[in-house]
């Protein structure tokens, strides 16, 4: 006997990974030393969120503070009018995931974790439907960055902001 769901809008996105396929390997680390990647955007009720990942591939520690640098790029690699803030506050209510900006040493192979955050929510019938393809991501403001591509993009609705946990371990 098979059964057929009718009538349901696109798959939730799964749950993401513990560990994001590899972007990179050792031999072919940076010179900063770190490589960057993204998880799987997990929904939810419109609540969308994104694990960003720092890898320290290099011989020697490295250490991350603060928040990671996030733009969200248009499908041509263009950057957006999108507000990023630090923290949840800016998109959702304040979570475990906003715990204050600590140092934190990476040991080679280590990897800090932190967090994107989106509304996939229309507001206005007027203003545009912002919908963006990558984020560039720098482990700090003014560092190397990279453009990532969070599977299903970045489907900000009206709402054109997103929040930025810090790096955690």
């Amino acid at each position: 006997m098979t059964a057929a769901v009718v009538g349901c809008s696109a798959p939730t996105p799964p749950a993401p990974t513990s560990s994001p396929a590899p972007t990179s390997v050792v031999d072919a680390c940076p010179a900063s030393g770190t490589t960057l990647s993204v998880g799987e955007v997990e929904g939810a009720s419109g609540l969308r969120a994104a694990g960003i990942f720092l890898t320290n591939c290099d011989t020697r520690p490295h250490t991350v503070e603060g928040f990671p640098a996030v733009r969200v790029l248009d499908e041509s690699g263009a950057p957006m009018d999108v507000l990023t803030g630090n923290g949840s506050e800016p998109v959702s209510s304040p979570d475990a995931f906003d715990a204050p900006a600590r140092p934190i040493t990476l040991a080679p192979g280590e990897r800090a974790t932190a967090r994107v955050l989106w509304r996939s929510q229309v507001t206005s019938a007027t203003a545009p439907v912002l919908r963006g393809r990558y984020l560039e991501v720098a482990p700090a403001p003014g560092a190397p960055s990279a453009r990532l591509e969070p599977r299903g993009g970045i489907d900000l609705g009206t709402t054109g902001r997103i929040a930025v946990n810090a790096w955690r371990r």
